[in-house]
This record gives C-alpha cells, structure tokens and sequence, in this order.
C-alpha cells in the first residue's frame, strides 16, 4: 500500500505578510507560520489601554513616555522585511531608548512586551510569540489574562513564567518600580462618577 504523499505547509515570509491586504485582521509570522488574529473584543481593549496608560505615565517622569507604544507595529528586530522571518505586532510594547527611530525596520531591541490574551491568540501568545520575544532578548514579556485574572511574566531564559495574581511589577532601570494592582487592570468598565 503506497503512503499517501505528504505536503510541506507553506512558509511565510514577511514580505508576504505585508502585502496581505487590510482587511481588519492582524497579521504575524513567526519562523514562517503565519499568525491571523481578529479584531479585539472591547474587554481587550479597555485592558491594554489600561496598561498602556500605566506605563506611559510610568516612563513619563524619566523622559521616556515615548518609549512605549502600542500596535499596530511591524517589529521585525532591525532587520529589513525581505531579509526578516519574523514580524510581530505586541499590544503593548516598550522599545530601547537608543531605538527611537522614524521608521518600524529601526526598532531592535523591545525591553517590554504585553500581549492581552484573546481566545483567538492564546497558543500564539503563550507558545510562538513567547519563544520569539524569548530568542530576541526581550527582557520582560507579560502574557495578561483578562479571563483567568493573571498575567505571567517571561525572561530571556525562563523554561516557566511566575505566575501573578495580585500586584503587576516593573522596572526601568534606576526609577522607582511601577506597581499596577490587577484588580484594578480587570476591573469592569466605568460607568461614570470617580474612575
């Protein structure tokens, strides 16, 4: 009996990726898999906004505010589309002081990233963009979990994440720590009064 005649999924390639067209989908490729991420539910966004603000005013005093930023991006690590095989767009993102730059090709070194997990980017979260930020020296990557309530916090060369219910924590370097409590990070929307 012959076997039947296995096919080699297609690889992608960035240049591919960025001729999709515009269609309202987010698009990645990680080591030639493509990544296909809907349009964010509200809950989604009002978390990843909640956290950009935070480290936004966070940056602010030290001179860094524009430092941090948000997708859509197409970080490819300092590498030109036709010679990168990978292209990632973080939520939320804090890019290496001397990488300010004018152009998304220019940006090579991210010293945060934060990926809100969806029920359509979990595997490409917590798995292929994980390894990805992992390989490219990222130094710290929350995986934020509106659902469970957690985020997990990744390093370099972390084989598992420590795993935050209570108080998100971070650093830039020498300024005080900027402490977010998460209740606050998943709260339901406000309906008007105080915020």
């Amino acid at each position: 009996m012959a076997m039947p005649a296995l096919t080699t999924p297609h690889r992608w390639t960035v240049e591919e990726v960025l001729a999709l067209p515009a269609d309202g989908n987010r698009y990645e490729v990680v080591d030639g898999e493509l990544l296909v991420s809907p349009a964010p539910r509200l809950d989604h966004q009002r978390v990843a906004g909640r956290l950009f603000i935070a480290i936004t005013n966070y940056l602010a005093p030290v001179g860094l505010a524009d430092c941090a930023l948000f997708s859509p991006a197409d970080i490819t690590w300092g590498r030109h589309p036709k010679d990168a095989d990978q292209l990632v767009q973080p939520d939320i993102f804090v890019i290496h002081p001397d990488d300010r730059a004018s152009n998304w090709v220019d940006v090579a070194r991210l010293v945060l990233v934060a990926e809100v997990v969806s029920p359509s980017s979990t595997r490409a979260d917590r798995v292929v963009k994980r390894r990805a930020y992992q390989q490219h020296g990222v130094e710290t990557y929350w995986v934020v979990d509106p659902d469970a309530q957690l985020v997990e916090v990744w390093h370099p060369d972390d084989e598992r994440p420590a795993v935050l219910t209570d108080t998100l924590t971070w650093r830039w370097r020498d300024a005080e720590e900027l402490r977010i409590a998460l209740s606050d990070l998943f709260a339901g929307p406000n309906t008007g009064g105080n915020p």
